[in-house]
């Protein structure tokens, strides 16, 4: 295993992790007092999901849906993440599109449990789902941003997804998590894959 691998990707993500948390703190006071503003429910969405080696952690988002929303799923077992979702609130549609919604996510880097460059961490649920080599995702660290989530975002089918997410896993390096990073910001930007398209799971 390489040396970025063991150890450099962790020394990166500590770094970029200290470095982002004026920004976090900022981008949390605001959107949290709109968040309340809107209906007053929590600030936070908890959202339990499975990472490295199969372990559960405990994700924070800003929440983005409104209390107590049920959850929608596809037919390939994936959440639903439509343009036209019911249970977003104007503040959470304006962070879907924005990706602000998962700035705390620096803190599960900060703890140890996210990368900031890797898959995006699935339910407990979906990981159930996971055909062939799909399940070799969980050999690294989940991430803010990601392989699949620069080359195509929630556009993409979840199977396809999770074929990028296990070519991620093949080919970790520095210059492919920089590349990754680099990317993320183009994208967020261009507000391009934010969300699924109207397709039939495989």
């Amino acid at each position: 295993m390489s040396f970025y691998r063991s150890y450099g990707k962790r020394l990166c993500d500590l770094g970029i992790g200290i470095a982002a948390l004026p920004v976090v703190a900022i981008v949390v006071g605001a959107l949290g007092i709109a968040i309340k503003l809107e209906d007053r429910g929590p600030i936070f969405y908890n959202a339990p999901r499975v990472g490295k080696d199969g372990r559960e952690f405990t994700m924070y988002k800003l929440r983005s849906m409104k209390v107590n929303a049920p959850d929608l799923v596809m037919e390939d077992g994936s959440t639903y993440n439509g343009a036209d979702d019911p249970r977003m609130t104007r503040v959470g549609a304006f962070m879907r599109k924005t990706s602000l919604d998962e700035f705390p996510q620096f803190i599960n880097v900060l703890i140890g449990n996210m990368s900031v460059v890797g898959p995006r961490p699935d339910l407990l649920r979906e990981t159930e789902l996971y055909r062939g080599d799909e399940g070799r995702k969980l050999e690294v660290k989940p991430g803010i941003t990601g392989y699949a989530a620069v080359f195509g975002r929630n556009s993409l089918p979840w199977r396809e997804r999770l074929k990028l997410d296990v070519e991620y896993v093949d080919r970790v390096s520095f210059p492919l998590d920089l590349k990754i990073f680099l990317m993320t910001f183009s994208t967020v930007f261009k507000q391009e894959g934010i969300y699924v398209e109207d397709r039939k799971g495989d």
